[in-house]
């Protein structure tokens, strides 16, 4: 009976230790799989910002060759050069990104794409501006930028979605509920008209 009693312990005693063995492992790889998302959603996260960190450094060209018209409307390129200023004023830590902060990246993005279309719309009553081979190089880089931009949000927006989709999984969800460091991610949301490129980008 006693040999019986022992055995009987031995064998829970092994199952338990290869159900811990399962599920280290199990734990094991889930992790690691969430840690490589994560570093791929911050990953394009960083070509985001790269984009349109490009698209801010072509500000202070313009300006030059816009202030070199004296007729040009000052006003219109004050605003531009303000929203540059508050666009890159938003900065956001690529491990922990919330929906309040991206939100607010967006806007400030959106202020400055609004500046910068009404800025096109006025150089349209300039002939000898829109002409200014300065001008045309900038309107060139300024298109390719916002293709770059469209393309990276919908990049960065799928892979947040891979990630998002395997951390609600279960049982996934229970281990990265239980760390607590692996959180959905937010997506970008689709402005009006931001399937295409301005019409005042389009060459004629």
């Amino acid at each position: 009976m006693n040999n019986k009693g022992c055995f009987g312990i031995g064998t829970i005693g092994l199952v338990l230790i290869g159900v811990f063995i399962v599920l280290f492992f199990w734990g094991k790889g889930v992790y690691n799989t969430l840690v490589t998302k994560d570093q791929e959603v911050q990953s394009k996260w960083s070509n985001i910002e790269t984009v349109y960190q490009k698209r801010a450094n072509l500000i202070p060209n313009l300006e030059r060759t816009v202030k070199s018209y004296a007729k040009f409307e000052q006003e219109t390129l004050t605003k531009v050069i303000e929203a540059r200023s508050k666009a890159t004023s938003v900065n956001i830590d690529p491990s922990n990104i919330t929906e309040a902060d991206l939100a607010k990246f967006q806007a400030a993005q959106g202020e400055l794409s609004g500046a910068l279309s009404r800025l096109m719309a006025v150089v349209e009553s300039y002939p000898n501006l829109k002409a200014d081979q300065q001008f045309i190089d900038f309107q060139r880089e300024y298109t390719a930028i916002e293709n770059s931009i469209r393309t990276e949000t919908v990049y960065y927006n799928d892979t947040a979605k891979d990630f998002n989709t395997y951390r609600k999984s279960f049982p996934n969800n229970i281990f990265a509920n239980f760390f607590g460091d692996f959180k959905d991610k937010p997506y970008f949301k689709a402005e009006a008209g931001a399937q295409k490129a301005p019409e005042v980008f389009k060459e004629e």
